[in-house]
């Protein structure tokens, strides 16, 4: 058994310490289009658009600082521009082509049907897994999430 405070050589911290608490805020989404993404995510996938703002890259060119959010959550995406073919190279494939961001809703069919009727594209039809229903699409630059639901017994 470890002591408190101890640090873990494989973890690189302190095991057993006792932290403030602390939430994910924002993941980055790189993106082509700051419109038409915020038209995505608040349009097709019902987010609040919680920021839209001038801001400036590193080196004073304008750009906008863009934070969309599902409804009642405290974790949100910085939509963030694609700056140079590097950023442009990966838009859509952040995940390498994975499934790498999940969408957990209270009424999976209800979603789902809006999002349908929104032309938000599916790549998998709706089916029940163990954790609970699920149905993979693409979002506008072409990630892959999974949208979730609850279990139907």
């Amino acid at each position: 058994m470890r002591r408190p405070g101890l640090r873990d050589a494989r973890l690189g911290c302190l095991v057993g310490r006792k932290v403030d608490p602390v939430h994910l805020d924002l993941v980055a989404m790189v993106v082509e289009d700051y419109d038409r993404a915020i038209d995505f995510f608040v349009v097709a996938l019902g987010f609040d658009l919680v920021e839209d703002s001038p801001a400036a890259t590193d080196d004073g060119r304008p750009k906008r600082w863009v934070v969309v959010r599902p409804p009642d959550s405290t974790t949100g995406l910085l939509l963030a521009k694609a700056d140079g073919a590097v950023q442009a190279s990966v838009v859509g494939k952040q995940v390498a082509g994975r499934v790498g961001f999940y969408l957990r809703v209270a009424d999976f069919d209800a979603s789902h049907q809006r999002m349908l009727t929104a032309g938000v594209e599916f790549v998998t039809e709706p089916r029940d897994e163990p954790y609970g229903r699920v149905a993979v699409f693409c979002d506008i630059a072409g990630n892959r999430w999974d949208l979730l639901g609850p279990r139907l017994d």
